[in-house]
């Protein structure tokens, strides 16, 4: 967007934040890991990522722009829902 359209020219809000903490409790495998691991006990793990936890329908990106770059904000949300692990749409709404 920014080399398109400008940067005066569009406003974008990210509206969640991954904010939950994923983690692993890493189990020993082999020979005689049954004596080293203490399988679920005082399982807390370590963190490996995060993670946003959002509703069916909820919107998560929001580009407020003039109707000369709704395509190229089009366009912007399309590929930013490509790194999205689930499905996206795009809607164009007028604001009020």
């Amino acid at each position: 967007m920014e080399k398109k359209v400008g940067t005066a020219n569009y406003k974008i809000e990210i509206r969640v934040y991954p904010h939950v903490v994923l983690r692993e409790n890493k189990q020993a495998t082999g020979a005689g890991a049954d004596r080293v691991s203490q399988g679920m006990r005082s399982a807390f793990g370590k963190a490996v990522g995060t993670a946003a936890q959002v509703d069916q329908n909820q919107i998560v990106m929001l580009i407020e722009t003039t109707e000369d770059y709704i395509k190229e904000a089009k366009n912007a949300l399309r590929k930013a829902g490509m790194k999205i692990p689930s499905p996206c749409k795009v809607s164009v709404g007028k604001a009020s």
